[in-house]
């Protein structure tokens, strides 16, 4: 294990109609003033935002809204919320919504207190200073309610590149299962699927003597399977919706990630697929996570043979290994099918004629060295050939 530093100071506040307690918290992370976040008319038809609202005016919070946030955030909008924060005094930043909103409250929030281009942060300037963010979460999915990490699509070039630092941890999340039970089951299995990446980009890892991490890893990876199929079959299950928004939460406050090397090669292939084509980011992984983990398992066969047999049941062959690995990405494979999700390119709606230019994007785009490197370093030849795999 790695020497490590973690600080996870987000205030959690989980359970049914928790969302009334909002100004509360804002009020006790300092908001005086704040700019209300959100996406499109999910949240205004179920009467979230109203009473969002509401809570704010009770308490005498004067707030603006900024709402128009879409899968994939553009940067945009985060243009239009610097813009508006910086006019209005904004102080507090709350996002109302999933990752999409999330992601987009951060960039606004470290955009408003910045002279530059917001985009320098997505170009790998650290991320030092940000308004403060609390968010009410409505997907259970990308984990930013939770991480130091934001993802935004860039509008020219299509550009979809992440940043990350401290100052973009919310000050609080308020997560009430119940929340998302609106979600349709293909939004719910792309969740599902997003929080599995998430686990396996920091299970796939270079360092040993990781048993820890490596434990809390496979039990969350095996409450996503078994909570999965319940909350496909019944939409309403509060329980497994809880356990599933709570391990959305754990998978990427990175308490799983220390102390060892993380992957995220499939996030940075999946990029340019949502980017292009602006497909669901978990339909994405879906179809890129098993062509990836085909490509690079030589690496360390070992470790997707560990995955396959604790996690999936996988009987280990100790004389081939290599069938052992094979066996559970065939497991991961049918078991994000099994929940609607797809599993080639044509299914996801993309186009195989694309592949070359994708390849040259994900590793040269917007100032990239030529590859991408995590588990095991590809360049564009590598890549070419997974999203190959993909068809």
């Amino acid at each position: 294990m790695e020497n490590f530093t973690f600080y996870a100071p987000t205030c959690f506040v989980f359970g049914r109609e928790k969302e009334d307690e909002v100004s509360d918290y804002v009020r006790r992370f300092g908001g005086s003033k704040v700019l209300i976040h959100y996406g499109g008319g999910s949240c205004v038809k179920s009467g979230l935002l109203g009473r969002v609202e509401g809570a704010l005016a009770r308490d005498g919070i004067p707030y603006v809204k900024l709402g128009g946030v879409k899968p994939n955030p553009r940067s945009g909008l985060v243009y239009e919320g610097i813009e508006l924060c910086k006019k209005e005094n904004i102080d507090f930043i709350l996002a109302v919504g999933g990752g999409s909103v999330i992601d987009s409250a951060k960039a606004i929030a470290a955009g408003t207190l910045y002279d530059g281009d917001f985009w320098d942060f997505y170009e790998g300037k650290p991320v030092t200073e940000a308004l403060p963010i609390g968010t009410v979460l409505t997907i259970a999915a990308a984990g930013s309610e939770g991480s130091p990490d934001s993802v935004i699509t860039k509008e020219d070039g299509k550009f979809k590149r992440g940043a990350s630092g401290e100052a973009f941890r919310p000050r609080f999340s308020i997560l009430n299962p119940q929340l998302t039970e609106s979600l349709s089951p293909y939004q719910t299995a792309a969740g599902i699927t997003d929080i599995i990446a998430h686990l396996y980009e920091r299970y796939l890892t270079t360092t040993t003597e990781v048993e820890v991490t490596d434990r809390m890893i496979e039990g969350l990876l095996l409450t996503m399977i078994h909570e999965g199929p319940r909350v496909i079959e019944d939409p309403h299950n509060y329980d497994a919706r809880a356990n599933i928004m709570w391990a959305g939460t754990m998978a990427h406050n990175n308490c799983c990630g220390v102390g060892r090397a993380q992957d995220w090669n499939s996030h940075n292939i999946e990029h340019e697929l949502s980017a292009q084509y602006d497909c669901a980011h978990g339909a994405g992984l879906a179809v890129t996570m098993p062509a990836v983990f085909r490509y690079v398992m030589d690496k360390d066969v070992n470790r997707f043979a560990q995955v396959a047999v604790r996690v999936w049941g996988c009987s280990m062959d100790l004389d081939h290994p290599e069938k052992t690995a094979l066996e559970g990405i065939q497991c991961l494979q049918n078991f994000l099918c099994s929940i609607g999700m797809p599993k080639n390119l044509e299914e996801l709606g993309a186009n195989a004629k694309d592949i070359p230019e994708m390849a040259r994007r994900c590793v040269f785009g917007d100032g990239r060295p030529g590859y991408i490197e995590g588990f095991v370093r590809l360049d564009e030849r590598d890549v070419k050939n997974i999203y190959e795999d993909m068809c």
